[in-house]
């Protein structure tokens, strides 16, 4: 599974460690289905992560200062319980996960059309003009010029839905055109180089496919190993670097089509090796330790990507 020359298997489980996870996205993601943090699992997968005891003490003490956690006992026999859901951050976006998993398997062809947003909101309503921008470049459209944007793909409905929220409805203008030209640059595939950073998020993926990799062989070692290592915290703490990079590296993708795209995309390659170690993750072991609830990021994740569709 490595290549010529590249360390053995053993070596680069003991040793790749490409995600960085946040101490607070740590605490969330052990959250399990009845709200709770087992603080000695906490400890237990935060040292395999490179964190101190010290950085986890002072999280949790300021989510418990926060108010989006209470605490009862202490140390590493403490359990923390959850005052809302905390998984938002954590959570895919499950119909924009599997939007892309649709266009990798190719159930999602371009029609051709290019989706213009132009809008005029006044300095005396910067916040709201500013949330309007926000939400255009959140759905990924790019700036063409002053106050106007433009996708591939129809997210008319969703820019409609946040502008009217913001009172700023009047002030938007919606276009659809499958003649797009900018300066004298006509081609489709052209143009979505010149207009979104495709060289960054091309970069985010390859570290994604270079972890996910990572994540594939340090499993298939422990399983060659019938089930030895560190068992259930290091399968967490793996599970939980993969959730890391796969929203570090899809969050700011705006999702083109494959048409737009250079071939081969890296971000299809990585997003289906990061499903298959899911998979495998799932399937290493239960997340229910000594009979308790399992945690919400295997359900979350679990769900989302459980039930991709296959390639064309």
């Amino acid at each position: 599974m490595t290549a010529p020359g590249a360390p053995d298997r053993g070596t680069r489980t003991e040793r790749t460690r490409s995600a960085e996870v946040p101490t607070r996205l740590l605490v969330h993601a052990l959250v399990r289905e009845d709200g709770t943090v087992d603080a000695g699992q906490l400890y237990s997968v935060a040292v395999l992560l490179g964190m101190t005891d010290q950085q986890v003490r002072l999280c949790v003490k300021r989510l418990v200062t926060d108010g989006r956690f209470t605490q009862e006992g202490r140390g590493r026999k403490a359990v923390l319980r959850a005052v809302a859901d905390p998984t938002g951050a954590l959570a895919p976006n499950a119909e924009y996960v599997r939007h892309a998993y649709r266009q990798d398997a190719g159930h999602a062809p371009w029609d051709g059309v290019w989706h213009l947003f132009a809008f005029a909101v006044p300095e005396s309503r910067r916040t709201a003009r500013d949330a309007l921008r926000d939400t255009l470049l959140h759905v990924g459209a790019a700036p063409l010029h002053g106050g106007l944007y433009v996708t591939a793909n129809p997210v008319a409905d969703i820019v409609e839905a946040h502008a009217r929220h913001l009172g700023v409805l009047d002030s938007l203008t919606f276009l659809t055109s499958t003649d797009l030209r900018v300066g004298n640059v006509t081609d489709p595939v052209a143009l979505a180089a010149g207009l979104w950073p495709l060289g960054e998020i091309a970069a985010r993926y390859e570290r994604l496919t270079d972890f996910a990799r990572h994540c594939l062989d340090g499993l298939e070692v422990r399983e060659e190993a019938g089930g030895a290592g560190r068992g259930a915290s290091g399968r967490l703490a793996l599970a939980v670097e993969l959730a890391a990079e796969f929203t570090r590296a899809m969050e700011p993708d705006p999702l083109l089509p494959p048409e737009l795209l250079p071939q081969p995309w890296p971000g299809t390659r990585a997003r289906r090796l990061t499903a298959d170690c899911w998979q495998r993750l799932r399937s290493t072991g239960s997340d229910r330790p000594e009979g308790r609830e399992g945690l919400r990021l295997f359900r979350l994740y679990g769900d989302t990507l459980g039930d991709l569709p296959e390639e064309s």
